[in-house]
């Protein structure tokens, strides 16, 4: 039999281990960096012993790895998002699954929905007070949540308002319960698990109810949003997917598709504030009708607040080989975004904020992984990078964003994704009026077509 050979890490019992990752996440897991290097091996409750990586030819080797090898790990958003999700979907279940969902979310089919996005962004802009500060965040969430909506059901309606209602608890609660060991049974009929259910229960009947409405529809062929494609679609046998795994995928998608986007942007706002000089000369490019210097700045946005600070992996195979390591069935890797995204040897002088590093030059698809990477590399994430674009050009358009001398907001950790713990304060005044844009921030026919064609996309390919 093969010996494993694991890197060194920390000695401390695993909940002491837990409980400093709880109490200062991004400074527990800088620590570990700094002492271990490049691997180390931790033990945190609900995952156990896990390898910690952020070698990019290890991280290369991991993520390109065969399925039979190397596959998701068990302890997922998939217990949350339902056997369907991409999430849960394993080895060839997982690749045609996934074969399925790409179309919508790549090449030209993003430019049917950069219009979509600016509307939502104008609208929701329009309610933003003026010369008073606010936090972002909830503003930004409503722009994204109301995108993804539009873009999988294709139209509003009754059911929209119950999604737009339901969607921010079952993420909220699902979040706590991906992050907290709370036993199933906890308090029982008034505990976070029973109202997680009574929230799944509602959405599945919401949706289920718009499944068959799209389905019947006489139109279908002929509509552009992601539920008639989902239902048209077939696997390479000619088999549709089930009601449920399109239950499963939607939801997926919905929570996925604008948490994540509307943290980054959050984020986005928060360093905007404290680096005058770059949002003088990103305010000059979108008067000009530009977009590298944006599209740089939002790299490195998420390169220095990385929403997701890991992602997973299992080893199937008897053994693998990683590197320097050798790895024995059932163990569990995490790749350390954070890890990767922090380092010197990387990023020169990592801690500092600079667009400019990436000023024509694309991130590289193994060392820049807030998506993750090889096959389970996020889904929506040439969406994402458009909806990004489009929101943050929107705001620099039709807003001066005030600076401020104000300390950094804090990183605080909200179950699955790493948020600012103030929200992404600012304090806007808008902008003179321009011809496309009305007084009341509502646009004109064909404002989303100023400022060039479709956003191009900062997406690396896996």
């Amino acid at each position: 039999m093969t010996t494993a050979k694991l890197p060194d890490g920390p000695r401390t019992p695993g909940f002491v281990q837990g409980l400093q990752i709880m109490v200062a996440r991004t400074r527990t897991w800088r620590g570990w960096h700094e002492k271990y290097g490049s691997a180390f091996v931790v033990s945190v409750p609900r995952f156990g012993s896990a390898v910690v990586l952020s070698d990019p030819a290890e991280v290369k080797a991991l993520f390109t790895a065969p399925t039979d090898q190397v596959d998701t790990i068990e302890v997922n958003l998939g217990e949350f998002l339902g056997p369907g999700s991409l999430f849960s979907l394993k080895g060839d279940q997982h690749r045609k699954q996934r074969k399925l969902l790409t179309p919508p979310f790549h090449g030209r089919r993003l430019a049917v929905y950069e219009q979509l996005i600016e509307e939502e962004a104008i609208r929701e802009m329009a309610t933003w007070p003026h010369g008073r500060e606010f936090p972002t965040m909830d503003s930004m969430s409503r722009i994204t949540l109301n995108v993804i909506l539009r873009a999988v059901f294709g139209a509003e309606g009754a059911e929209f308002d119950q999604l737009r209602t339901l969607l921010p608890k079952l993420v909220l609660i699902g979040s706590a319960l991906a992050a907290l060991p709370v036993p199933r049974g906890f308090l029982g009929s008034y505990g976070p698990w029973a109202r997680f259910a009574r929230y799944r229960r509602e959405y599945d009947e919401i949706v289920a109810r718009l499944i068959e409405r799209t389905a019947a529809d006489p139109g279908l062929a002929d509509r552009n949003d992601v539920l008639a494609m989902m239902i048209q679609s077939r696997y390479e046998d000619g088999s549709p997917m089930t009601r449920g795994h399109i239950s499963d995928e939607l939801l997926t998608l919905l929570t996925a598709g604008h948490e994540t986007t509307a943290t980054t942007l959050a984020w986005t706002v928060e360093r905007l504030r404290r680096h005058p000089e770059l949002l003088r000369r990103l305010v000059a490019e979108v008067d000009a009708g530009g977009s590298e210097l944006r599209e740089a700045t939002l790299v490195e946005v998420q390169r220095v607040r990385p929403v997701i600070d890991f992602t997973a992996r299992k080893i199937c195979a008897e053994s693998f080989e990683l590197g320097r390591w050798t790895l024995p069935r059932g163990q569990t890797v995490f790749v350390s975004i954070r890890g990767m995204h922090d380092s010197a040897e990387l990023f020169p002088n990592p801690r500092a904020f600079d667009p400019d590093r990436f000023l024509g030059v694309r991130p590289n698809t193994w060392t820049w992984i807030p998506f993750g990477g090889g096959a389970r590399r996020c889904i929506g994430a040439s969406f994402a990078t458009m909806e990004l674009n489009v929101v943050l050009r929107t705001l620099l358009r039709d807003f001066t964003l005030e600076t401020t001398d104000a300390p950094e907001e804090r990183t605080h950790f909200r179950g699955v994704a790493l948020v600012p713990a103030k929200k992404g304060r600012a304090i806007v005044r808008r902008r003179t009026a321009r011809p496309d844009v009305g007084a009341d921030g509502e646009a004109a026919t064909g404002s989303a077509r100023r400022g060039g064609a479709a956003a191009r996309s900062a997406e690396v390919t896996a």
